[in-house]
């Protein structure tokens, strides 16, 4: 029953993400052919500034499909999606509305009541984020191109271990909050400074989890993040267990 009852609560948050990820993942692909039209024009732009740093960067890498498919999908649109619907997957739930709260009184503890919870919500996004990406080794034949389905898998569980704090985080904020907005806009206010900090200071970029989400190092050296991976799933569980600890704790 709580199985369901989540499903029924999530469903179409799930089936909207999934939907425009895969529009995404789509359309990039696609676009491509276009993209490498337009490379010998690049020469033309005004690269000059950080700004034009970053552009010389977005074109080398576009040169080759494997560095396009990375600069255009993981380190941009999968990571900002993912994120962004880890936040929508976390946000609310029985223990965030008032009208719902006979969940609570089930015979099953509370802490049953929230790992059941964040069970279904890490497979919704669990899907979200390998569909949507295994799907870009799919089409990549349409257009000429391959894409490695080993690639495709390593990045999308980056993408799915870090953008699992983001959901951890609304999870819990979650269980402090009677609705769903504050702990939606705190997670993405949260998410926000992270990536500007990682952004604008670019000492700490290797150390953001935005770097470990879009795989950075497995593209450029083919190692695995493995401490920033293992140190976004401890915090994962970290933020999870506090929130049955403090859902328990709460007075309804």
């Amino acid at each position: 029953m709580l199985w369901y009852k989540s499903w029924l609560e999530t469903r179409w948050r799930f089936l909207i993400g999934l939907g425009l990820l895969l529009l995404s993942a789509g359309g990039i692909v696609y676009v491509y052919p276009q993209v490498v039209k337009l490379l010998p024009r690049a020469s033309e732009l005004d690269t000059t500034g950080a700004l034009g740093q970053r552009i010389r960067e977005g074109v080398e890498l576009s040169r080759d499909y494997r560095g396009y498919i990375w600069s255009q999908w993981m380190r941009q649109n999968l990571a900002q999606m993912a994120t962004f619907f880890a936040i929508i997957l976390g946000s609310g739930g029985p223990y965030a509305q008032r009208s719902e709260l006979f969940t609570l009184s089930l015979p099953v503890s509370r802490q049953h009541v929230v790992r059941v919870r964040a069970l279904a919500g890490l497979v919704e996004l669990l899907l979200i984020v390998f569909v949507s990406t295994l799907a870009i080794p799919l089409v990549s034949p349409s257009i000429g191109q391959s894409y490695s389905f080993v690639a495709a898998f390593v990045h999308a569980a980056c993408a799915f271990v870090a953008s699992a704090a983001f959901f951890s985080l609304a999870t819990l904020l979650s269980t402090s909050f009677s609705d769903i907005w504050r702990p939606l806009l705190i997670a993405c206010a949260v998410a926000a400074v992270l990536w500007l900090v990682g952004q604008v200071i670019r000492d700490l970029s290797p150390y953001s989890i935005f770097t470990v989400m879009n795989g950075e190092t497995y593209f450029r050296s083919g190692q695995l993040p493995w401490v920033g991976l293992l140190a976004s799933a401890a915090l994962s569980a970290a933020m999870l267990y506090a929130a049955g600890t403090n859902i328990e704790r709460r007075d309804f």
